[in-house]
This record gives structure tokens, sequence and C-alpha cells, in this order.
């Protein structure tokens, strides 16, 4: 990201040192998370390098780590995350880094690349919080040979609860102050300041979903399972664990049925996959459609982050749902 500034001349005072250091690792951290998505980025400056699978993790990586270290990310900034295939020199990169974070049952390539080369030196997010089962509803298990990460016995999309979320967070920043110990201190005060933002976020999910005349949120796939779980909603999702899964006109008319019987006012489509096949429902049923986004990526120069698209999540929900 080019910058640039001016210098007063003449001599400057502490204040202002201490003033410019302070952006600068400021400016650090930012950059290690803005390269997030070229894993073919340069070095790391002698910073502790840690590869991430996709946007939740690597934003995670990016604020716990701050100007310790340079975070890249193996997803390209708006892809779709769950295809993931790994180049050569991906999966070199994982075997590189000094740590790599990722949550197992998403994308199979980075699991086999992490299981290869850098097991030793690596979290799986989903081994430090309590998983649910597989998510049902989608005919995932109709088309078996397509979906591989449908293979893990739970639901890996443990980032859409926040308060797994804090979780992680404390586990990975004791895991990045255990392999980068002269900076240990840093890693376990931002890990702490992060899980607090995060609880925050859980508490005004809690209270902005407390009261509310439905409760069933029909998803384009099946991410929503820790969200729903966590406040007492239902999901309904129209693909499963594959968000690009097509549905079967018989799963069409089934979805029909459960949305007309629930009483739903809005079908939810998401970010990074076509919308087609939720506004043809919609239409169908005669409901109105929503953006709800399952920050499994953000797009190139957003200026969104995990925080503000799932408040803009609330936002979204708490009308669909007739919240008080």
């Amino acid at each position: 990201m080019p910058t640039s500034s001016r210098f007063a001349r003449g001599p400057a005072s502490p204040l202002t040192l201490r003033a410019a250091a302070v952006a600068l690792a400021g400016l650090a951290g930012a950059t290690g998370l803005a390269a997030c998505g070229d894993a073919d980025a340069g070095g790391s400056g002698g910073r502790t390098e840690v590869v991430a699978s996709f946007y939740p993790v690597a934003w995670l990586a990016g604020r716990i780590g701050g100007g310790d270290v340079s975070v890249r990310t193996l997803t390209k900034p708006g892809a779709e995350p769950h295809d993931l295939e790994l180049t050569a020199r991906q999966v070199a990169d994982v075997g590189k880094a000094d740590y790599a974070v990722y949550v197992k049952g998403v994308q199979p390539a980075v699991d086999e690349a992490v299981e290869k080369h850098a097991k030793s030196k690596s979290l799986d997010a989903a081994s430090v919080v309590k998983t649910l089962p597989p998510p049902t509803g989608g005919e995932e298990e109709e088309h078996e040979g397509d979906h591989e990460h449908a293979d893990t016995n739970y639901d890996p999309h443990i980032w859409l609860d926040p308060s797994r979320m804090a979780t992680i967070a404390t586990a990975l920043g004791d895991r990045l102050a255990k392999a980068d110990a002269p900076h240990a201190a840093g890693y376990r005060d931002r890990a702490k300041a992060v899980a607090t933002e995060l609880s925050a976020l859980d508490r005004q999910y809690r209270d902005g979903l407390k009261t509310c005349k439905r409760n069933t949120i029909v998803t384009a796939h099946a991410a929503f399972g820790y969200l729903a779980e966590r406040y007492g909603l239902r999901q309904v999702p129209i693909a499963g664990v594959d968000p690009t899964s097509e549905p079967s006109p018989k799963r069409i008319a089934e979805l029909s049925g459960q949305i007309k019987t629930a009483g739903a006012t809005t079908v939810f489509t998401e970010t990074l996959v076509s919308p087609k096949v939720a506004q043809t429902l919609a239409k169908e049923v005669g409901v109105k459609t929503a953006v709800l986004d399952p920050v499994e990526g953000v797009a190139e120069g957003s200026s969104d982050d995990y925080l503000t698209i799932m408040r803009k999540n609330l936002e979204t929900l708490r009308p669909a749902l007739e919240c008080s």
C-alpha cells in the first residue's frame, strides 16, 4: 500500500519520536495482514511468519500478532475458500512458515499440507472449541465425491460464533507466545484485547436477538449452525457445507414448504457465491432476500473486517426475525 508523508526539518522531540514509533509499529501490523491473499509475497522482514488458511483466522493472526508477525493467507481476497487448491509454492510456504493457523475441515488441501509439513507448528482452531455435528438439510450426501471436506465429523464453521472466536483468540495468543518467546507478552496482551472485543460482540448478539417473533433463518449454505445454536435460532440451509452445490427440484420444494410453515420473511443470500438459487426460491415463495455474510472472505480493498461484518449481519437479522 503506497504511502507518503512529510517530515518537519529540525530535531524531533522525544514525544514525536515515540509517536512515530507507535505509528510504524501499527503500520507493520497492518502490512502483515495486508499480505493476506499473496502467499508468494516477499520476506517477513525478521518477523514471525504466520500462514493462515483463509480470512477469519488471518484476521485473528493479524490482530494478535500485531507488528511482531507477517501474516499470509492461502486464499486470495474475495475468493470462495471451500474448494481451494494449493500451488506447489503455497505448499512449500506452509512448511517454511514459523506457524500455521487453519480450521480443519474447510479446505482439504490445507489440511493435507499442514499434516505433512507443519503439524508440530500449527493450530487447528476447531481443536480448541466445542464443535457441533455436521450440518443437516443440504444435499451433499448425494454428491459425496464432490465434497471432500464433508468427511469431517463436525461442522467446521466455528468462526460464526463470536464466543468461540474469543476462545480461539486466547489459544492463538498462547501458541504464538510459545513460538516467539521474546514477544510473548505482546501476543498475550493483544489476544486478551481481541477476546474482550469478541465477547462484547457476543453480548450485542445476545441482546439483539433476545426477543424476536421468528427464529428461522433460511441461508444460502449451511454456514450458520454455530450462530444459530448460540443465539437460539434454527438454520434452514439451501446448500450444505459446500455453497456451490446445486439443490434439486425436490429440495427446492421442501424448502418452500419449510419457509411457509416457519413464516420466514427472508431468504438470505451471501457474498462470494451466486445468489440466483436463493433469489429464485424467495420469488417462488413471495419473500424478501437479504445478504447474510458467512465471513469466509473479504474483497480486496474492503474497509470491513470480521467485527464490522458480524455487526452488519446482526443488523440484517433483526428486522428479518422481527426482533424488538
